[in-house]
């Protein structure tokens, strides 16, 4: 034990408990997923082996400041008061720090069955949203306690092993310091140049890739790669080829380019009578389609959207193209593939982009986006803001000024029966809307509306006596309530002067989870889409694999629209067209097509899978030349315009 009876004898004590804790994090979160995992036995090993060397890298890094300080405190400073206090404040700090991201892992894996990642970045960022989540889902009071508690005791506990006395009491050269602190220095270089967060990613198990991270390191990496360059990690073919291909795949009987070269600008023309309804899209947070009866549901927590499928247009086999809502807004408002990294969004220099909006305002409609929470949140005010939309939300940060080129409206707190962390509940949310459509109407303006709602969000609460579950029992309580509002909206709507000529289109903007073994679970993007009241068309179920990114080009071709475009959606229902669903995580672009699925990575890797739709099996198969084209083609062209300016209206 001489080893730790030096002045390092608190860092090393740091370090061995920092390994501990997280290996029992490791364990639990294995125990608590492997039934569901498809883990086999031989998969443990190399867990915990890259697990290891992941929390090395934690403890260095939480480490390293300390060692530097070691190595400059003078001898005779080492057993004094000023050395004792900054010791023992520091190692319960670093400790605290360490626990509580430890409790935060639980919370998250039992949220995304993943280490942190961009959302946990993101819940940084936006503070009040995530701390007023935490409150009202968890015990907050308890768990600081148990945190500040639990820290307590290891300190107290390697304080009674004689930790702290041996570092004081030691007397440990220079030289030997000096030793010690460049080993440390150069193991934490050879991490930082050598050990990548991808390294974990290179099980085709998605479990196996999250069980192997460490989540204070998985934190910092998705930091640092918050936008990855799809041009230099992505594998690439000569641009005029993916324009080429992609123009081929976009071509349609109706459309002719106006551009040429790196462009799909085109027109769409239709011959028919062109019919102009008022359009209301809802967007219903985190809904899966098998929340519904139709897909299997046995709950019956959804009666209201299971009785409007079967009176509209059901797109039964739509995939959501990512994980987050303002991933879900990008794609229903651009129609454009995920790029890697950050939806557009939240990114900069997203303002006047060619949307969907924009066909709408040029059609003459005012265009408006409601939220009920703060549209500051995930930057959405700002992107909407900046492209068309006037913006309806509940403010609360009052000293925030969004740069926005369109008018804000706050709802009132006189309009408001009930809202949590999220925002408003979904009856307030529509009741605006139905206020503005009233407006609206009455001054003979045709409108284009999008809702996003907040209720199917963690905590789950919502308004007492609507529904015979209790508020904040379970997700399943808030997809019931979410079901409740819609139910509510089309009664309040149905009596209007304007329903008989609006569409209203109910879709998710994602789905409740995005777990499962595989790096890419193509169930968990499993969207419901409904088209509601469009005119002239009898209730028909749409089965072609298809995108959200379609969802427009199809209305607009139900309603014999022509006009510009550059969309990357198709209508589904046009003869020829070839069904196909783009799915993404922040770093893995997926193209899937019936049966098939490819997905492009990061170091310019691709990937090929069998696909068993109906018992959800994927299975390593031959590359696809055919396929990895396609998959190029959009992912590549879309990057390219984005960054280049080609997304401009």
């Amino acid at each position: 034990m001489k080893f730790v009876k030096n002045r390092y004898a608190v860092l090393f004590g740091f370090g061995i408990l920092a390994l501990i804790l997280s290996f029992l994090v490791r364990t639990a979160l294995l125990v608590w997923i492997y039934p569901q995992s498809g883990l086999h036995i031989t998969n443990i090993p190399a867990i915990y082996g890259k697990g290891l060397i992941f929390d090395i890298g934690v403890a260095l890094f939480f480490t390293i400041a300390y060692a530097f300080y070691l190595l400059i405190l003078p001898q005779r400073l080492n057993n004094t008061l000023f050395n004792r206090i900054f010791t023992y404040t520091g190692f319960f700090l670093a400790l605290m720090i360490l626990v509580f991201s430890f409790f935060a892992e639980f919370t998250f894996w039992g949220e995304y069955a993943g280490r942190f990642d961009f959302i946990a970045v993101d819940y940084l960022i936006y503070t009040y949203e995530v701390i007023e989540n935490i409150n009202e889902s968890y015990p907050l009071p308890l768990l600081i306690g148990g945190v500040l508690v639990f820290t307590g005791l290891l300190t107290w506990l390697l304080s009674r092993r004689g930790t702290f006395r041996n570092s004081f009491q030691s007397n440990t050269s220079f030289g030997k310091r000096l030793l010690t602190f460049c080993t440390l220095l150069g193991l934490l270089l050879l991490h930082v140049f050598f050990v990548n967060n991808t390294w974990a990613e290179q099980s085709k198990n998605r479990y196996a890739q999250e069980l192997s991270k460490a989540g204070v390191y998985s934190f910092v990496s998705a930091y640092l790669n918050n936008e990855l360059a799809y041009d230099k990690y992505y594998l690439l073919e000569d641009n005029s080829n993916a324009f080429s291909r992609m123009r081929g795949l976009l071509q349609s009987p109706d459309s002719r380019y106006l551009d040429n070269g790196n462009s799909i600008y085109r027109s769409i023309t239709d011959t028919a009578i062109r019919v102009a309804p008022n359009v209301i899209m809802v967007t219903i947070e985190s809904f899966s389609a098998d929340f519904m009866e139709r897909f299997g549901n046995t709950q019956h927590i959804t009666p209201v959207l299971d009785s409007i499928a079967k009176q509209g247009l059901l797109f039964t086999n739509m995939y959501a193209t990512g994980t987050r809502t303002v991933r879900g807004m990008e794609a229903l408002t651009l129609a454009v593939p995920p790029t890697p990294g950050q939806s557009i969004v939240r990114r900069k220099n997203n303002e006047n982009l060619f949307s969907v909006g924009q066909i709408f305002e040029q059609a003459g409609y005012e265009s408006t986006f409601f939220y009920g929470g703060d549209g500051y949140f995930d930057n959405m005010n700002k992107f909407f803001g900046n492209n068309g939309y006037d913006i309806t939300d509940r403010h609360r940060r009052q000293f925030v000024e969004d740069e926005i080129a369109t008018t804000r409206t706050n709802i009132p707190d006189s309009a408001v029966q009930f809202s949590n962390a999220w925002g408003i509940c979904d009856e307030d949310i529509y009741n605006a809307a139905i206020r503005s459509a009233d407006a609206k109407y009455a001054a003979g303006k045709p409108f284009y509306d999008f809702i996003m709602t907040t209720s199917n969000h963690r905590p789950f609460t919502y308004p007492s006596g609507k529904i015979d579950i209790p508020s904040g029992a379970s997700r399943e309580g808030a997809v019931k309530y979410t079901d409740y509002a819609i139910g509510q909206f089309l009664k309040n709507i149905s009596a209007k002067p304007w329903f008989k000529n609006t569409v209203v289109i109910f879709v998710a903007d994602h789905c409740a989870s995005s777990a499962g073994k595989n790096e890419i679970e193509i169930s968990k993007y499993h969207i419901p889409c409904i088209l509601y009241n469009v005119p002239g068309y009898a209730p028909q179920e749409i089965s072609a694999m298809c995108s959200q990114i379609d969802i427009y080009p199809t209305l607009l071709g139900l309603l014999h629209w022509s006009y510009n475009s550059k969309l990357y959606g198709k209508n589904v229902l046009e003869p020829g067209y070839q069904p196909r669903a783009m799915v993404s995580t922040y770093q893995k672009l997926g193209y899937l097509e019936p049966g098939k699925l490819l997905i492009l990575s990061p170091q310019q890797k691709a990937q090929c899978f069998s696909w068993n739709q109906a018992r959800n099996e994927q299975h390593t198969a031959p590359m696809d030349s055919g396929l990895l084209k396609n998959s190029m083609a959009n992912y590549q062209t879309a990057y390219f315009l984005f960054k280049n300016g080609g997304m401009k209206k």
